[in-house]
């Protein structure tokens, strides 16, 4: 089985369906999480991943490697994130039952950790949450691909359709937002600076 992005795309447009579900299941949990991020719905984001994967299956023959698969993913998922919150019937903060739940059973008290950390830990995860799922829509897109995904500039530009001097200006905007928002969790002064508005 080929190893790389690269290799999967060739076999599976040369008519391998097993590494066709290797390029999609290696990126699906990337995929699943942008999509939380900014459906704020876990139901919804399940939707996304799958009609992401669906979409990127059935138009594979047509991707011609000039970005990263990754890229092109979330360049799908994104469209069907847009249709999606414009549909939702859940506002952006929502949490479902199904994600406190997960929460709830990945909250196993670290023994490293005091009671004390721990709850400070839980307040800043809460605050930092709160902060980006606040950020107006263009602030947030940036954030997450760039500082939660790890797309470089150029990526999150081609990704987005911007320019790179745009996606720098509203990754600045929406940092020094976030940092000002969650300042209080952190026993620290607000942040001064041109903050992003709030969606």
């Amino acid at each position: 089985m080929p190893s790389t992005d690269t290799a999967l795309v060739a076999a599976a447009r040369a008519g391998d369906r097993r590494a066709l579900e290797e390029l999609l299941s290696r990126h699906q949990g990337r995929v699943f999480r942008f999509g939380r991020k900014m459906c704020g719905d876990e139901e919804d984001a399940a939707d996304v991943l799958q009609e992401t994967l669906l979409a990127a299956a059935r138009t594979l023959p047509e991707f011609r490697g000039a970005s990263s698969v990754s890229t092109w993913l979330y360049t799908i998922a994104r469209s069907f994130c847009i249709k999606r919150r414009r549909t939702s019937k859940f506002a952006p903060q929502h949490v479902n039952s199904l994600e406190a739940e997960a929460e709830r059973a990945h909250a196993v008290p670290d023994p490293s950790r005091s009671p004390e950390e721990t709850a400070a830990g839980k307040e800043l995860q809460d605050a930092l949450d709160g902060a980006i799922s606040s950020l107006e829509e263009g602030y947030r897109e940036v954030l997450i691909l760039r500082d939660v995904e790890g797309l470089s500039a150029n990526e999150v530009a081609e990704t987005l359709g911007l320019s790179v001097d745009a996606v720098k200006s509203r990754l600045h905007r929406a940092r020094v937002a976030v940092r000002e928002s969650v300042a209080p969790a952190l026993g620290v002064p607000g942040v001064t600076g041109d903050a992003a508005p709030a969606g």
